[in-house]
């Protein structure tokens, strides 16, 4: 089933002029600096490294044995890594001959053997690619042979790469954004002899035009052909609401209801650059930004990594990464109103966190991490040799004084 695009559309460009910036207002002492606890090993995007660059991390919790907890991260060409508590890589998988794995969420409990599974998506074949997670935390391909491609109608089409981006999951479902386009769609998975398959059932069109409170249109600045795309995404199951981070415009809250988007979208926070009219210069392919109007929020583009920090059933925190000026927004997780901010910055044993594009939370108690765990992606590990490095900083919760709140 396929949302009417242009019905979507319209109605979120209305609520555009009615929604504010939510966070305005906020005092300017608000943002807290903190270190990271451990980082794992650097990740090198060239050819002695593999091509391994560091994306979107997932934190899976071991139910028998909690030292024995994992981090899975994405590498991008470079496939996944998983990690233990204390950072070390302890499994490496390669991806398959032309795949490039982006985003990575996990399915607990999934099938007839209630297994736990690692979702990815591999936007150089658009597809998703499942992995089952052995107690032992070993994951395992089991994706069906015949897994259809998520977007694309044709292996011509998959190679312009508009192909399976961002993704969350929730219950069975994999909600997935389509790279260059505003298009989400969501995904049933279905197990089939032992292997995990899926099917789409519903897709929503974000809007890529907006009207501005001074009557004014506006589209943010992309290359010809491409539209302001969505990557991070987390779904808050028990609200029943998708968080999707459309990286050049806003922050959107969309309600889910099954395997349905059941809401006109809305607005939670603009990016800084809402309303700032750019053109593309193809000789440098960069976008030439004129007078800010001043109608954005307070995340600098891109917005980025989504994730909930859980203290109940619909209490605890969402944090989202404004990438382009380093630092993380936390909003009450029941209202959406704006809490804090903090950076990660420099501390004895880590360095910070900067252009962070994935992040994952849990409130589990784990060895070293009594009140919880944060994973967030480094855009800019240092020392990087001269080369392009990233990798992912673990911070413990209890660095954010948001822990002392009785949580």
């Amino acid at each position: 089933m396929r949302r009417t695009a242009g019905i979507v559309a319209l109605v979120a460009l209305s609520t555009v002029v009615a929604a504010p910036a939510q966070a305005a207002g906020k005092p300017a002492n608000d943002l807290q600096e903190i270190t990271a606890s451990v980082e794992t090993p650097a990740l090198f995007d060239d050819e002695a490294g593999g091509d391994a660059d560091a994306d979107d991390p997932a934190i899976w919790i071991n139910r028998t044995d909690r030292a024995k907890s994992r981090v899975i991260g994405t590498a991008k060409n470079g496939g996944l890594r998983v990690y233990d508590l204390a950072g070390r890589e302890v499994q490496s998988i390669a991806p398959p001959a032309d795949g490039r794995f982006n985003n990575v969420d996990l399915v607990t409990g999934f099938g007839r053997k209630k297994e736990d599974l690692a979702v990815v998506t591999d936007r150089g074949s658009d597809k998703l690619r499942i992995y089952r997670i052995e107690p032992s935390g070993r994951l395992v391909d089991i994706t069906a042979a015949d897994a259809p491609l998520l977007f694309s109608k044709s292996q011509d089409e998959v190679e312009t790469q508009a192909t399976g981006y961002g993704l969350a999951t929730y219950g069975r479902y994999a909600v997935v954004s389509r790279r260059h386009s505003t298009r989400l769609g969501i995904f049933r998975l279905e197990e089939r002899a032992g292997k995990v398959t899926y099917r789409v059932t519903d897709t929503l069109d974000l809007p890529s035009e907006f009207r501005l409170p001074n009557g004014a249109t506006w589209s943010p600045c992309e290359e010809p052909g491409e539209d302001p795309q969505v990557e991070g995404m987390v779904v808050d199951a028990e609200a029943g609401v998708l968080y999707a981070a459309q990286e050049d415009v806003a922050l959107w809250k969309i309600r889910l209801d099954g395997d349905r988007f059941a809401s006109v979208p809305r607005i939670v926070e603009r990016v800084a650059e809402f309303g700032v009219p750019a053109t593309y210069d193809p000789e440098t392919e960069e976008c030439v930004a004129g007078d800010d109007p001043g109608f954005g929020g307070r995340i600098r583009a891109d917005v980025e990594g989504a994730t909930i920090y859980s203290t109940g059933k619909k209490d605890g925190y969402l944090i989202v990464s404004s990438q382009g000026d380093s630092k993380f927004y936390v909003y009450d997780r029941r209202t959406n109103r704006p809490i804090k901010s903090f950076q990660v910055v420099d501390g004895k044993r880590t360095d910070g966190v900067q252009h962070s594009d994935g992040a994952a939370a849990t409130s589990v108690p784990l060895p070293g991490y009594p009140h919880g765990l944060l994973v967030l992606h480094d855009g800019e590990n240092t020392p990087d040799q001269g080369r392009v490095s990233t990798d992912f900083k673990f911070v413990d919760w209890r660095a954010l004084s948001l822990y002392s709140r009785g949580e």
